[in-house]
């Protein structure tokens, strides 16, 4: 490795993407793994590339995700879920647990796990980020998981030369 680095934003035919989405406010998730499908699509990923799993909710993302990253065979994990804060204690909590475990998936197995959780004080904040008015936060997540995925791969195979 010389010079500078930078992760391409161009799916190669042998990287494979993994989205894990919540199913809880899936009326914005949905929105979500679209958004993150559709732009691995234009950075030329086939649909047999792409693979969704559906949690029950957003707490529940960060196991899946390390499950997927120890079997391996996955070149990054987009992790998609929606928490709107409401009048009790619970949105800190998993908000927390999910934040926390995504960030634990890459640096204990060296697979990128994209944070693509949207964690909104309202329901209009949750889909102005679905699509509405600021992008759509499973697109910026899947560009995320491309770069993140070649950088890596540039990373390993610069150290094997």
């Amino acid at each position: 490795m010389q010079g500078v680095t930078q992760g391409l934003l161009t799916v190669k035919a042998s990287q494979r993407f993994v989205i894990v989405a919540a199913e809880f406010n899936k009326w914005i998730t949905s929105q979500l793994e679209l958004g993150a499908r559709e732009e691995l699509c234009k950075l030329g990923a086939g649909p047999s590339q792409i693979t969704t799993l559906w949690t029950p909710g957003s707490f529940e993302i960060p196991t899946v995700a390390m499950a997927v990253a120890k079997k391996g065979g996955v070149s990054a994990i987009i992790c998609l879920g929606c928490i709107i804060r409401g009048q009790t204690a619970h949105f800190d909590h998993v908000a927390s647990a999910a934040t926390s475990g995504i960030a634990a998936v890459g640096p204990t197995t060296g697979v990128p796990a994209i944070f693509g959780i949207i964690a909104a004080d309202t329901q209009e904040q949750a889909m102005d980020r679905a699509g509405l008015k600021m992008g759509n936060t499973g697109s910026h997540s899947a560009r995320a998981a491309v770069h993140m995925a070649n950088l890596m791969a540039e990373i390993v195979e610069g150290s094997r030369k």
